[in-house]
């Protein structure tokens, strides 16, 4: 009995390495972009971006997570995770403590720019009687998952405001506008691209709720100021001034040379990099709102643009596109790819 467990182990051991070392003739190479929850925006984008995909034939998949934290982790971490969607405040904390802390410096080693997105606005629905962030002082207030985005912005937030006394809840937006039309809790943030999908609940009443307009002079020295429009939300009939942070759609160093999945899953960062400044003027037109307000040259600072980015945004870059969908009459992508392709060979050092 043991010589035949013996053999069994190693035929199924067997299997599963030949089932790996057997990578696009039995399927295509599994491709997966990390962003958030069911409501947010960075899903929107996830799927806009795996709508392009589609088009060229390359099947992306668009997974859920905690937010921005998890997304970064993933993309460092995971496998066949090539993607993730960060908020630019996420990095710059990561960047900071990087130099006093090994542990951080380790889980950033690797990670890259794919493409700079667009800017998020930090919501803060609340109770009608909160009218500033002063307000927030003694109430109990929800800040997000411990893994997202939504945690770090909130506490950082609440933190240069001197809000010692608020009661932080870790608790996802969901859960949080729930509890706030049950009157448990004072208000929640939630940094998303407006219009948030959340803040379109029919239940949340305009004479109970509003958004809190953030103007702190100390935020606004940290984070860009932004505005909301009057009626972005059926609730909200005057606009609102706040601050944002920008989202950036993260990747991973493959090296090409070091074996089977590094190399497909360099060439899977290229291929859609390039479908998405290609398809660019197509994702403005018919994807989330947000699109129109994305600058491809917008890249923060201090990280480094991936190589196998660069090569998908090579002028001879080429991909076949046996799905392709047409291109709009008249659409130049050239002078964008120019444009985005010398600012990286600037943060390059030279291509």
């Amino acid at each position: 009995m043991t010589e035949c467990l013996r053999l069994f182990r190693r035929a199924a051991m067997l299997w599963v390495f030949v089932m790996l070392a057997l990578p696009a003739a039995a399927q295509e190479f599994e491709k997966n972009m990390l962003t958030g929850g069911p409501t947010g925006t960075y899903i929107q984008f996830g799927r806009n971006i795996a709508d392009v995909a589609a088009s060229c034939g390359v099947t992306l998949n668009v997974r859920e997570s905690a937010g921005s934290l998890e997304n970064f982790l993933g993309v460092r971490q995971r496998r066949f995770t090539q993607f993730g969607i960060v908020q630019s405040d996420v990095l710059e904390y990561l960047r900071t403590y990087a130099a006093d802390d090994p542990s951080i410096a380790r889980a950033i080693a690797g990670v890259r720019i794919a493409f700079p997105l667009y800017n998020e606005e930090v919501h803060l629905l609340a109770r009608r009687d909160i009218t500033s962030l002063q307000d927030l002082a003694g109430k109990n207030i929800a800040i997000g998952v411990a893994d997202s985005g939504t945690f770090l912005t909130a506490s950082l937030v609440l933190d240069l405001a001197g809000l010692d006394t608020v009661e932080r809840l870790t608790i996802g937006p969901d859960a949080a506008l729930e509890r706030l039309l049950a009157g448990s809790i004072d208000g929640f943030f939630y940094v998303a691209g407006a219009p948030a999908r959340i803040f379109a609940d029919p239940a949340i009443d305009a004479a109970r709720f509003h958004l809190v307009p953030l103007t702190d002079p100390v935020l606004n020295a940290v984070y860009a100021p932004a505005r909301i429009a009057a009626g972005t939300y059926p609730f909200q009939e005057q606009a609102v001034d706040l601050v944002a942070v920008k989202a950036v759609l993260m990747t991973y160093e493959y090296a090409k040379g070091r074996n089977f999945y590094h190399r497909e899953s360099c060439k899977a960062v290229s291929d859609v990099v390039h479908l998405i400044l290609t398809r660019f003027d197509s994702l403005r037109e018919s994807g989330h709102p947000k699109w129109a307000q994305v600058d491809p040259n917008d890249i923060p600072p201090g990280w480094e643009i991936g190589a196998c980015v660069n090569e998908g945004l090579a002028a001879d870059y080429t991909l076949d596109c046996s799905m392709a969908a047409p291109q709009p009459a008249g659409a130049d992508t050239s002078v964008a790819n120019q444009i985005y392709r010398s600012r990286i060979c600037e943060a390059l050092g030279g291509c």
